[in-house]
C-alpha cells in the first residue's frame, strides 16, 4: 500500500510491514517479561539490601510497563495482519496504536535511567544475581530504544513531508492546475537531490571532479524520475517481485519443453557456423574473465588462487613489465598471465587506470587465434557502476548507418576514451607493427562487453574485418539502426536469465507496471506473500494459486490501470502509455535500446530445480532481441551474469562436459545441444 502516513509525513514503511520486526520485538519483550517475573517471585519479601525498597518499586512498575508494551505490540501485529496490500481500510488504527506504543518510550525511557542509577548508587550489598538481572534489564532497554532509533532512521523519508503535501493537494485541485504542477515540480526537483546527495554519500570515496558532478547529478535525476510516480515501499516491490517470480514459472511450465525459438538468421551460413561461434567465444572469454584481475582470479579458484598470486605479486620487476599501468603490485599482471596462458611479452598495453568513464582495459597478441586482442574489464568499482548508471542516450553518428543512432551514454564515453588510447597513442599502431598480418578481436563482460560492442563500431571503418565478443552486455546500449549494423560483426553472448542484457529504462517501466498490477491483483495479506515467497525461492515447490495478473483478463486492458493500482500512483504513470503507444512521452524521453548484434543465447536444458550436488546441461540457440525485451525474475538472475559461471558454461558446450555446481559422477548423457 502507499508508505505509512504518521507525525504529518510519509515513511518509506507501509503499515502491513510492522507484521515481521514487530513479532519480533514481541517475542523478546515476553522473554523479559518472564524473566524479569521469575526474579521477582523468586526474590519476593527478601529486598532487605541498601536500596532494596526502590529495588522492588522498580520491578514492579518494569513489570508493569512490559505488561503494557507487550499489549500495545499485540495489537499492532493483529491489525497489521489485516487487509490486503491495497485495502488498507481494516488497518486505519494502526497510526493511532504507533502513537500509543510511542508514548511508552518516555515510561521506559525513565525506568532506564532508574535502573542505571540504582545499580551505580544503591547496588552493593544486594544478591548478585538480582544486580545482574537489573543490569540486564538496563542494557536491553537501551540497546532495544537504541535500534529504534535506526529503524525510524531507516524508514525516514527525506521527502515525506513534500510527497504528503502533494498528494493533500492532488486530492483538492486538478492535477492540470498551475499550483499541482508547481508543487510536482518542486517534489521532483527536492527528489533529484536527495538523490544526488545519496549517491554522493555513497561515492564519498571519489574525487569530486567536473565529470563525477556531472554523473551524479544524471543519476539523480534518473532514479528520481523512475520512482517519483508511484508511491511504493520496498516490501511493496519485494512482494510484486515474489508474485511476478511465481507467475514467470506457471507460464513456463505449462511452456513445451521441446519447444525453441531461433530468431531468423539473414543467412543460411549463421545456422551453420553456431559451432565456430561457440569455440570462439570459449576462447575469448578467458580474456574477458582476465582483465578483472587478481579479485575474479582468486573467487574463481578460492583453494587456490592466493597461493598461485603470492608468489609473484610483489616481486622486483623487469623493465617488460612497464606496459602495466596502475597495477603497483603486479598482482593483476600474474593473473592475467594465468587466466590467459599468454606470455609477458605477448602484451601490447595494460591500463588498470579508473575513473567515470574510464575503465580499464589490456591489448595483448593471441598466436592461437591470430588476432590483436582488446579485453575491456566490466563493473568492479563504484566508478564503474557510476558509468553504468549514466543510462541516458547520446547520439553515436557512424557512417553509412540511417536511422536515428544514439546509444548509452556512460558506455559512449568510456569506449570514446579506450578509442582515444588506441588511435591516438598509437597502440594499434604497433601490435599491427609486431604481427601485420592478425586480424583485430576485441572482447568483454558486462560493462566491458557493452564498451567493447561500441569501441567495435568506432573502429569498423579503419578495420572491416574486426570481430567482436560481447558477453552479458547490457541491454539499453544501442538505437535500432545501431544494432542491426552491429550484427554484421558482434557476437553477444548470454547466459540464462542473466538480468543485465535484460536491463534498459523501458523495460524497468514495465517491470514496474507488472509489479504494480501482481500487488493489485493479489488477495493475500503482504506477511503471507513474503513468507511464502522465502519458502519458494528456497525450498522450490509449485508456484502459488495466487490471482495473476493473466487470469481473466483481456491482454488489451494490461495496458491500463487497475482502480486498486491507482492508490499507487501519484500522478497517473507514463509507463502505462508507453506500452500502448510508441509514441507517447515516455518513449521520447527514453527510446528503447537494444542488444548488440547476433545473440547466442545458452539456455537450460531442463528448468525444474535441482539440488546443490547435481549436473547443469545446456544448450546453446540464436535469438533475438525480442526474447529480451522484459525482466525475468529468478535466483539466478545475478548468478546467471558471473564472468565465471559464462566461462564455465561455455566451456561445457564446446568440450562435451557438463557444468557441476557441486562434486559429483558424471552422468554419461552428453549435454551437449546446439540449435
Amino acid at each position: 500500500m502507499p508508505g505509512l502516513v504518521a507525525f504529518g509525513r510519509r515513511w518509506g514503511i507501509a503499515s502491513d510491514d510492522l507484521v515481521f520486526p514487530v513479532v519480533f520485538e514481541l517475542f523478546i519483550r515476553v522473554i523479559w517479561w518472564i524473566g524479569m517475573l521469575v526474579l521477582y517471585v523468586k526474590n519476593k519479601g527478601q529486598f532487605v539490601c541498601t536500596g532494596g525498597g526502590l529495588l522492588h518499586s522498580y520491578l514492579i512498575v518494569l513489570l508493569i510497563i512490559l505488561s503494557v508494551i507487550i499489549l500495545a505490540l499485540s495489537a499492532i501485529v493483529y491489525v497489521s495482519m489485516q487487509g490486503t496490500i491495497t485495502n488498507p481500510g481494516p488497518r486505519r488504527s494502526i497510526p493511532t496504536l504507533i502513537y500509543v506504543r510511542t508514548l511508552l518510550y518516555v515510561p521506559e525511557l525513565c525506568w532506564a535511567v532508574l535502573g542505571a542509577v540504582w545499580v551505580s548508587d544503591d547496588s552493593p550489598g544486594c544478591d548478585k544475581s538480582v544486580v545482574n538481572a537489573v543490569i540486564g534489564a538496563v542494557v536491553a532497554s537501551w540497546i532495544i530504544l537504541f535500534f529504534t532509533v535506526v529503524a525510524v532512521l531507516i524508514v525516514f523519508d527525506p521527502l515525506g513531508s513534500k510527497r504528503q503535501g502533494y498528494l493533500d493537494s492532488h486530492g483538492d485541485h486538478d492535477l492540470e492546475s498551475s499550483e499541482s504542477a508547481q508543487l510536482m515540480y518542486t517534489a521532483r526537483s527536492l527528489a533529484a537531490r536527495v538523490w544526488e546527495s545519496r549517491i554522493k554519500l555513497l561515492c564519498c570515496c571519489i574525487m569530486q571532479e567536473e565529470d563525477n558532478r556531472a554523473a551524479f547529478s544524471s543519476i539523480g535525476h534518473l532514479f528520481s524520475g523512475f520512482f517519483s510516480d508511484t508511491d511504493l515501499v520496498a516490501s511493496d516491490i519485494a512482494a510484486g517481485l515474489s508474485l511476478l517470480h511465481q507467475e514467470q514459472d506457471k507460464v513456463e511450465k505449462t511452456r513445451d519443453p521441446e519447444e525453441v525459438v531461433v530468431s531468423p538468421s539473414p543467412a543460411s551460413h549463421m545456422r551453420d557456423d553456431l559451432d565456430v561461434e561457440l569455440e570462439n567465444a570459449a576462447h575469448y572469454m578467458q580474456f574477458a574473465v582476465a582483465a578483472y584481475g587478481w579479485p575474479m582470479f582468486v573467487f574463481s579458484n578460492p583453494l587456490t588462487g592466493a597461493c598461485k598470486l603470492s608468489g609473484d605479486c610483489c616481486r622486483s620487476r623487469s623493465p617488460e613489465y612497464d606496459i602495466v599501468g596502475g597495477d603497483h603490485l603486479g598482482c593483476h599482471f600474474t593473473s592475467m598471465l594465468y587466466t590467459t596462458g599468454l606470455q609477458y611479452r605477448d602484451f601490447i598495453y595494460i591500463s588498470f587506470h579508473n575513473k567515470i568513464y574510464e575503465i580499464p582495459f589490456f591489448v595483448a597478441l593471441d598466436h592461437k587465434k591470430e588476432a590483436v586482442l582488446v579485453a575491456v574489464r566490466g563493473t568492479l568499482s563504484l566508478r564503474d557502476a557510476l558509468t553504468d548508471l549514466s543510462a541516458d542516450c547520446e547520439n553515436l553518428l557512424i557512417e553509412g548507418v540511417s536511422g536515428p543512432c544514439y546509444a548509452h551514454k556512460g558506455i559512449v564515453q568510456a569506449a570514446n576514451y579506450i578509442y582515444r588510447k588506441l588511435i591516438n597513442d598509437g597502440i594499434l599502431n604497433q601490435a599491427f607493427t609486431i604481427a601485420p598480418e592478425y586480424k583485430l578481436v576485441i572482447t568483454g563482460h558486462s560493462l566491458g562487453a557493452g564498451t567493447a560492442a561500441v569501441l567495435s563500431i568506432l573502429l569498423r571503418s579503419a578495420f572491416p574485418g574486426l570481430k567482436c565478443y560481447a558477453f552479458s552486455p547490457p541491454g539499453g546500449l544501442l538505437s535500432k539502426p545501431l544494432a542491426d549494423y552491429s550484427k554484421e560483426f558482434i557476437v553477444s553472448v548470454v547466459v540464462g536469465k542473466d538480468l543485465v542484457p535484460r536491463l534498459s529504462i523501458p523495460n524497468m517501466e514495465d517491470l514496474k507496471r507488472r509489479i504494480l498490477r501482481m500487488v493489485a491483483n493479489c488477495n493475500k495479506p503482504k506477511y503471507q506473500i513474503l513468507l511464502r515467497g522465502c519458502w519458494y525461492e528456497v525450498f522450490g515447490g509449485n508456484p502459488d494459486d495466487f490471482p495473476t495478473e493473466l487470469e481473466s483478463r483481456n491482454q488489451d486492458d494490461l495496458s491500463l490501470p487497475l482502480l486498486a493500482e491507482q492508490s499507487f500512483l501519484v500522478q497517473r504513470s507514463p509507463s502505462y502509455h508507453s506500452l500502448a503507444s510508441e509514441d507517447s512521452p515516455s518513449h521520447l524521453q527514453h527510446p528503447p535500446l537494444y542488444l548488440p548484434g547476433r545473440i547466442l543465447h545458452i539456455v537450460e536444458e531442463s528448468t525444474s530445480r535441482r539440488s546443490c550436488f547435481s549436473e547443469v546441461k545446456y544448450r546453446a540457440v540464436w535469438s533475438s532481441e525480442a526474447s529480451f525485451c522484459s525482466v525475468l525474475i529468478s535466483p539466478k538472475m545475478i548468478t546467471d551474469h558471473m564472468p565465471d559461471l559464462v566461462l564455465k558454461a561455455l566451456n561445457s558446450l564446446t568440450q562435451d562436459s557438463p557444468f557441476i555446481f557441486c562434486p559429483t559422477p558424471r552422468n554419461n548423457a552428453s549435454n551437449l545441444n546446439v540449435i
